[in-house]
């Protein structure tokens, strides 16, 4: 094994045994929780990408292609232009930072999100989406995960 491997395996481990704060006593699982969006009365599942997970001051992180690559070969969702999606996470405690963005072509473009909602495009198109969310305190993460969708604004 490589030396900075080696390091970088250490401090990894120390890294992990060392953000055991009180949130991460209150995540469970051995990994972050299923996320699905809503369209009206429709439920879509999202692919789990990369995250960190600490649960019972145990941790792992793992590392996984972008949006556009965990759903190769997979169907975008058909909506509307400027159709109200909603995330839906069944899980306590829920995640206090959102980060979404989504992908067409090279350009990513910051999506608002409030009261767990936005609304796709205006313009027609494939758009891939990374829906990021934190679990933190203070300044430690307990836990972070980057979930995948695609939508196809017709």
């Amino acid at each position: 094994m490589k030396k900075w491997m080696l390091v970088l395996i250490i401090g990894f481990v120390i890294t992990l045994s060392g953000c055991g704060g009180s949130t991460s006593s209150k995540l469970t699982g051995s990994k972050p929780p299923e996320t699905n969006i809503q369209i009206e009365n429709e439920t879509y599942p999202t692919k789990l990408g990369t995250y960190c997970w600490s649960s019972k001051f145990k941790g792992e992180c793992i590392d996984t292609a972008g949006p556009e690559a965990l759903l190769e070969g997979k169907d975008p969702i058909v909506v509307q232009p400027g159709q109200e999606i909603t995330f839906v996470m069944d899980y306590e405690p829920k995640p206090n930072e959102v980060h979404v963005a989504y992908y067409n072509g090279d350009k990513e473009t910051e999506v608002t999100v409030e009261n767990h909602r936005f609304t796709a495009p205006e313009e027609k198109g494939v758009y891939y989406y990374s829906y990021g969310v934190w679990w933190t305190e203070g300044d430690v993460s307990s836990g972070d995960a980057f979930y995948a969708f695609a939508l196809e604004v017709k």
